[in-house]
């Protein structure tokens, strides 16, 4: 069991040496996009239920 263990550390010891990293510039063109699509859903989300909501309270009142 230890052994495993220990051949398991050794080999993402040599797998995280094969990442490539970003760079600081691409990270954080990356967070831009990130956080832009995360408004754009939530807008779209809003709009959604607010619309459903509307006609759900025009459809109600009659």
């Amino acid at each position: 069991m230890k052994e495993k263990i220990i051949n398991f550390f050794t080999d993402v010891s040599k797998e995280m040496q094969k990442v490539t990293w970003p760079s600081r510039e691409e990270l954080i063109e990356s967070t831009k996009i990130v956080i832009i699509v995360t408004l754009l859903i939530s807008l779209f989300t809003w709009v959604v239920d607010f619309s459903v909501s509307e006609v759900l309270k025009v459809i109600l009142k009659s």
